[in-house]
């Protein structure tokens, strides 16, 4: 369980800046598009750190 705190912690963090930074270089640059930005990023990283964590569990 601390695997995934751990992989999520960092993922969801990066995922999130990643997104921010995708929609900032697009031109949204209100507070909306940046908070739903960051929100996708969270939301897209869970999925990705259970296969991460799958497979370093074996």
């Amino acid at each position: 369980m601390f695997l995934i705190i751990a992989l999520y912690a960092m993922g969801g963090t990066t995922l999130a800046g990643v997104f921010m930074v995708a929609a900032l270089t697009a031109g949204y640059t209100t507070q909306e598009p940046i908070i739903w930005s960051a929100l996708a990023g969270f939301i897209v990283a869970l999925p990705l750190v259970w296969l991460v964590n799958r497979r370093l569990r074996g």
